[in-house]
């Protein structure tokens, strides 16, 4: 086409018949513009179905997914429109060459299609990547849209840079320095993406919260499963299956809960107490401690701690007509080791972790005896079964040692 007979080919045809010289431009102009659109779409069609059967055939042959997960985000396909808009590129000023203004604008427009051309295969192949170090163990957990996000963000910047340098008509690197003034706008417009770019990379670099992971925001009003994890958000799907999204610049600005220590752990923590009435509170007399004693759970404990504290009072010669005097046991005493017995041989509580009934300071309704100890199971709803079974035992225990629980309004027994 470049050759001057080929290209005025029709034109001089049209000449010969007799056809005006601008009709017979135009017409010439058209049918090379046919012809040149005719072989660029033959050459895309053929093309793609080359790349396709070649990388399918790879994909079939090969171990990895890597090559099947490129094909699934279509980068074959764009590939093979690089050589028909190459041709395009190429040959549109021997098209137009009559028609200097519309041959600018289309090669113009032409050059930028192929910046947005090579964008979309950047991009097919960075989400190829994505998701195939998703199919690995180690990656599974990675904010790996953050990355993608970043280097498209990049990669969309010297794009449009390029777009407008050829727009313009200007020197792509004439261009990047008059933009130079306007940095500060830039950096407001990208600010939100800023902020998530350095929030991603330090939330990857420390750990701070995986994909799966559960989390707590209440300033965002988020409890639940970490979904997804890019570049300017977080997105956690609540127990209620609402979606709550998150800046992940408040990841590191703000204060959350991860509960990820406590699904690694092994065990989750009960730290749940029962409000005593102090008026319930006593020194045990012989008789109860003889009651007490057909309580299997503190049986020998009573039996060891009767025995102690009976001979030291003797040693002491300690006058027992009043219980006060010496060492004596209490019903808030012996129900503490009651629970501390019961819990420690409870088949749902991960014995290798802290175990301990405690009494906390008193309050104006009573004393609270607190169970302080780990389930074995994580799992929410087994979770709160075991703590509900746990606590239905304890209430229902209190009256076998003339306790009584606080309960707001009920006047207390004379």
């Amino acid at each position: 086409m470049r050759d001057y007979k080929l290209k005025h080919y029709v034109y001089d045809i049209l000449i010969d018949k007799g056809l005006g010289e601008q009709m017979a431009t135009y017409i010439n102009m058209l049918v090379l513009l046919l012809a040149l659109l005719l072989i660029a779409f033959i050459i895309d069609f053929f093309t793609k179905r080359i790349l396709w059967r070649f990388f399918a055939g790879i994909a079939k042959r090969t171990k990895t997914n890597f090559d099947d997960i490129l094909i699934k985000n279509k980068l074959p396909r764009r590939v093979a429109h690089i050589i028909p808009l190459g041709i395009l590129i190429e040959f549109v000023p021997d098209v137009f060459s009559d028609f200097a203004f519309t041959e600018n604008i289309i090669e113009k427009t032409l050059k930028v299609l192929a910046i947005v051309l090579t964008l979309r295969i950047i991009r097919s192949f960075f989400n190829s990547v994505k998701d195939y170090l998703r199919t690995l163990p180690r990656y599974k957990d990675k904010p790996l849209d953050s990355y993608a996000q970043v280097f498209m963000i990049f990669a969309w910047l010297l794009g449009i840079y390029g777009a407008f340098a050829i727009v313009f008509g200007i020197s792509f690197y004439k261009f990047a320095i008059s933009l130079g003034t306007a940095s500060a706008v830039i950096l407001l417009i990208f600010r939100d993406t800023i902020l998530g770019f350095v929030a991603s990379i330090q939330v990857a670099i420390n750990d701070m919260v995986r994909i799966g992971d559960w989390i707590t925001f209440e300033k965002y009003g988020a409890d639940g499963d970490v979904i997804e994890i890019n570049l300017a958000t977080v997105k956690v799907q609540n127990w209620d299956k609402t979606i709550t999204t998150i800046p992940t610049y408040a990841l590191i600005s703000d204060s959350f809960k991860n509960w990820r220590g406590m699904m690694s752990s092994g065990g989750r923590r009960i730290k749940r107490s029962v409000i005593v009435r102090t008026s319930s509170i006593h020194f045990l007399t012989d008789l109860e401690i003889e009651r007490f004693k057909k309580i299997e759970l503190v049986a020998n404990y009573l039996n060891l701690k009767s025995k102690e504290i009976k001979e030291f009072n003797e040693k002491h010669n300690v006058d027992k007509t009043e219980l006060i005097n010496g060492r004596n046991l209490t019903n808030f005493g012996v129900f503490r080791k009651y629970l501390l017995t019961y819990v420690e041989q409870h088949s749902a509580i991960n014995k290798d972790m802290t175990l301990m009934v405690r009494q906390l300071a008193p309050t104006p309704q009573g004393i609270p005896m607190e169970i302080y100890a780990f389930s074995a199971d994580i799992k929410w709803q087994n979770y709160e079964y075991i703590m509900g079974d746990i606590f239905d035992h304890v209430l229902a225990s209190v009256g076998y040692f003339n306790l009584e629980i606080y309960e707001l309004g009920l006047s207390v027994p004379e």
